[in-house]
């Protein structure tokens, strides 16, 4: 099943194959040659070694079969290659934006998921956008795999031909939590779809808050999470209103996350160092966020979570 899940899996499946049965023939033809070497001119056979020069067949055959092997497996991978590149002109085009370090799908007119959903045997585009760093969106199921390259327009396709749930990796490494920048293709049907879709775009017509925006336009976010997960720095989930142990000049003190302390943090960030967190790991954004952009993080922080 997972061999065909797309329409570009048998292709490449076959130069794998391929590939695989010339190396293993080569594999045991040449161990079995050295053991038999070993074994029948062994020194207890008492066998008079002698020097060979200048077989010009010999020469010849190791020269011309690797090329044609080569030149084989460069024919059936451009094969299998080509059509990778020939998206269709009416398959159904969603943007896939890679960030430290998630995915992000989007579908148009501002809606957008955190997962791929897409509808059975319907040729899908990806055109593939980086906002920072080098990434690679491999689909291993449906063997597909593209570098995602801050400025570079690049894309991928295919048509999904099974139901189900596919893993989506990244195949450069872009950071500390590279491994952790997982996502997944969910193909249904074209009726799932279709409520799926209805749904996404009620939802989408919820504005997002201003503060999460600028947090996201600064890549705060590719170091503190919302949702309480711990990423490089502390999450900003609960933050607001709380008590942390913070470090001032080798001095433990306990300080209360205020509109003062957040605005520190932003603007002097080895001020005053989080408990289990070092000095360096943040930049200071002065001069990148302006104090309206800051009273926007303020409120948005206050909504997720204040101690009361």
């Amino acid at each position: 099943m997972f061999s065909e899940a797309s329409n570009v899996s048998a292709g490449v499946d076959k130069v794998f194959a391929f590939i695989i049965i010339v190396s293993l023939f080569f594999l045991i033809g040449i161990t079995v040659f050295v053991i038999y070497t070993l074994i029948r001119f062994s020194r207890k056979r008492n066998k008079k070694a002698m020097q060979f020069s200048d077989n010009m067949k010999l020469e010849i055959i190791w020269t011309v079969i690797p090329i044609i092997l080569v030149l084989l497996m460069f024919y059936y991978g451009w094969i299998a290659f080509a059509p990778m590149r020939k998206a269709p002109r009416d398959a159904m085009r969603i943007k896939a934006i890679g960030k430290m370090w998630e995915w992000n799908f989007d579908y148009g007119n501002g809606m957008t998921s955190k997962e791929l959903v897409i509808p059975l045997n319907k040729a899908v585009r990806l055109d593939l956008i980086s906002e920072d760093v080098n990434h690679g969106l491999f689909i291993p199921a449906f063997r597909v795999k593209e570098d995602v390259i801050p400025g570079y327009n690049n894309y991928l396709w295919f048509i999904p031909q099974y139901i189900g749930n596919y893993e989506i990796l990244c195949t450069q490494y872009c950071g500390l939590l590279h491994s952790n920048m997982l996502s997944k293709v969910r193909v249904v049907d074209q009726a799932e779809y279709d409520r799926w879709f209805a749904e996404l775009e009620k939802t989408s017509k919820v504005p997002e808050a201003e503060g999460l925006i600028v947090l996201r336009n600064t890549g705060c976010l590719a170091c503190h999470s919302v949702d309480g997960a711990k990423l490089v720095g502390p999450t900003f989930k609960g933050l607001f209103g709380s008590e942390r142990t913070v470090l001032v000049n080798n001095t433990e003190t306990k300080k209360t996350v205020d509109e003062a302390f957040i605005s520190l943090s932003v603007y002097n960030p080895d001020a005053e160092i989080a408990a289990g967190f070092s000095k360096g790991l943040m930049k200071s954004y002065t001069g990148v966020l302006k104090e309206e952009d800051m009273k926007k993080i303020q409120d948005y922080l206050k909504t997720l979570g204040e101690t009361k």
